[in-house]
């Protein structure tokens, strides 16, 4: 099998895994190859061959699990293949001195073992840092089961490292994935977080001539990322769980998936339900409130609603179902109470107070601000004035802002995957051959 065969079946089985995102790294680059310091290197192949920065890529689909919602399980009857270390480093060498990526995500099924597939996949990062001097962004995954020493050894090489929660619940991950248990996920989670909590007296070095260099242990931190609409578990589970990652395990950042139906099976959806993208969209912004906004879980979401509402911003259904909080003035509001009104971001609630410390804000200076009027206005008062359409009432309000569009987003199409596109010129010329 050539390498143009092996990218098509491993890109493919890579897709699926959405927590690939870049970050910012510091790494002083002092005649290595590559650069990890640009921030939002775009991460997804187009199908027209735009814009491929980063290549995202499975070391093997080879896996001795059989995770009932994993295309690639054992049982699966999909094309195998996998790459030999020295292969895929010179393969991701090959594109970057071509300038078609600036990093590498590097994931892999379970070949064999859980501590064998890293030990190979920990052979290829340290061939691209070590012998090929590649400074690039690298995140890789580490799979579950896997040893303490290959997880420390692969975070001294890689900028960015990920442990897969995979489903919301210890009960469907029992019922889903058997093969995996809980303390194999959430115990290299505790490891890499003790470690990045005491980065300064931790680090390898890599000989480089006569000098050494000091590798950080994985400066761009961890991530996770979960299963959506595979399992039972409500919103509000999902978001708990999401706020107890972020507490206990300083994670960088919870993505979700949403469950794209690939087999009939009692265990999951039917192959003809729809992937619940909107819920997925909702997810996020109920992260982000997490995150940025100073909400807690059980604020967004309580045992009367266990579920986001599809057609609002979890902002603005809040904020709906506590109308004693509002409305609120502008001119007098804390940075957390700004922070609670639907429309205005980190950045407008920061530009209000700056704004206030010279003169009243006034209604007209909210737009060239950055607050999002037509959502605001509804929960505000401004100079002691209200701009609203005259209800408070949860259920009036709702529908009047349902009828004004705000909250509502399109559901976008499902990535094709189709990440080799651009590739496929490179096997005339001998790169891929």
């Amino acid at each position: 099998m050539n390498r143009l065969e092996k990218l098509r079946i491993l890109a493919e089985g890579a897709k699926y895994d959405a927590s690939c995102s870049t970050s910012g790294v510091e790494r002083k680059n002092v005649g290595r190859m590559g650069n990890a310091s640009c921030a939002g290197i775009c991460h997804s192949w187009s199908a027209d061959g735009r814009c491929i920065s980063l290549l995202k890529v499975l070391m093997s689909n080879r896996c001795v699990y059989d995770c009932e919602y994993c295309v690639n399980r054992r049982t699966s009857e999909v094309e195998r293949a996998s790459y030999e270390p020295e292969e895929l480093a010179d393969l991701a060498m090959e594109f970057y001195r071509r300038n078609y990526i600036e990093g590498l995500f590097l994931s892999s099924a379970v070949e064999g073992s859980p501590d064998r597939t890293s030990e190979r996949m920990l052979h290829c990062l340290s061939l691209l840092r070590n012998e090929h001097g590649f400074a690039g962004y690298i995140h890789a995954k580490i799979i579950p089961g896997t040893s303490s020493e290959l997880i420390h050894r692969i975070g001294l090489v890689a900028d960015r490292i990920s442990v897969n929660v995979e489903l919301p619940s210890q009960k469907s991950l029992g019922t889903l994935a058997p093969q995996k248990k809980p303390e194999g996920i959430f115990l290299p989670m505790r490891q890499i977080t003790d470690t990045l909590a005491d980065r300064r007296k931790i680090g390898g070095t890599v000989e480089k001539g006569i000098r050494a260099k000091k590798e950080t242990f994985a400066p761009a931190g961890q991530t996770t990322q979960m299963i959506i609409g595979a399992s039972p578990e409500t919103d509000r589970q999902i978001v708990k769980l999401s706020e107890g990652l972020y507490d206990r395990y300083r994670i960088k950042r919870v993505y979700f998936s949403a469950y794209i139906p690939v087999r009939q099976s009692p265990l999951l959806p039917s192959p003809l339900t729809e992937p619940p993208l909107m819920r997925e969209h909702r997810l996020y912004q109920a992260d982000w409130l997490l995150r940025f906004y100073g909400f807690s879980a059980d604020e967004i979401l309580d045992e009367g609603n266990p579920y986001l509402d599809p057609f609002l911003d979890p902002k603005i259904a809040w904020a709906i179902r506590h109308p004693e909080r509002f409305p609120v003035e502008i001119n007098k509001a804390s940075l957390e109470e700004l922070l609670r009104i639907p429309g205005v971001g980190t950045l407008s609630a920061r530009r209000i107070l700056r704004q206030r410390r010279y003169a009243a804000v006034h209604y007209d200076d909210l737009k060239k601000i950055g607050v999002v009027v037509k959502r605001a206005r509804h929960f505000i008062l401004c100079c002691g004035r209200y701009y609203g359409d005259g209800t408070q009432e949860p259920e009036p309000l709702r529908q009047l802002l349902l009828q004004a569009g705000t909250g509502t987003k399109s559901q976008s199409p499902i990535n094709d995957g189709n990440q080799i596109s651009m590739f496929q010129p490179l096997a005339a010329r001998g790169i891929l051959g």
